[in-house]
């Protein structure tokens, strides 16, 4: 569980959002929602714990015990345009690399996850040369197939072309019922599972 009260971000002057109230709770899916450049990226990057917020509060929770601010990030698993995969590893080699950090789902095994993302002909490929689609399937799945709790998705279908938004659904439905999931995007194919949602522009 996530909740925040009175949050706040700004960046020198200018305030992201302000006077946020809400609770984002384990087993539901949520869309942080606003237009380009409204700060919902700024705001799934503070549930996070990547940034600390100028006003208020963000507490997290895990069956009823708080982790503090500095431990979050054991919990979390996220997918963004903005983060870099190590290109000069194989696929195979990445996400036995990524694993050692951020365990997987109990029973998936590196096979697995070539599997699940399509990309079964290029698993000894490097990813340097992987499409720009290839490389968010992969993101996708080091996010959402990492055993943790909180699950974060900022745009998850940068790239993607049909098969890959069906395989991003199919990667939720299959694997995320019993965890706390926040989307932060403009687009309703990215969130249309989510059964809540925050827009961000409310919170000017």
């Amino acid at each position: 569980m996530i909740a925040l009260a009175d949050a706040g971000k700004r960046y020198n002057r200018d305030w992201i959002f302000r006077q946020l109230n809400f609770k984002f709770e384990n087993g539901n899916s949520y869309a942080i929602t606003g237009t380009n450049g409204s700060g919902k990226s700024t705001l799934l990057q503070a549930l996070s714990g990547a940034i600390s917020l100028s006003e208020g509060i963000c507490r997290w929770e895990i069956e009823g015990k708080e982790i503090k601010a500095e431990n979050v990030y054991r919990y979390v698993s996220i997918c963004a345009p903005y983060l870099e995969l190590v290109e000069e590893m194989t696929l195979e080699e990445f996400i036995s690399f990524h694993s050692k950090f951020k365990p997987l789902i109990q029973n998936i095994s590196v096979k697995d996850i070539v599997e699940e993302t399509g990309l079964h002909l290029a698993g000894n490929k490097k990813i340097s040369q992987f499409s720009s689609g290839m490389k968010q399937r992969v993101k996708l799945a080091q996010c959402v197939l990492s055993d943790v709790p909180l699950v974060l998705l900022d745009e998850p279908c940068t790239n993607l072309d049909t098969a890959g938004i069906e395989m991003y659904h199919n990667l939720i439905k299959k694997y995320c019922s019993n965890r706390l999931v926040i989307v932060s995007s403009n687009d309703m194919v990215e969130y249309r599972f989510c059964n809540q949602a925050v827009n961000i522009q409310d919170y000017k």
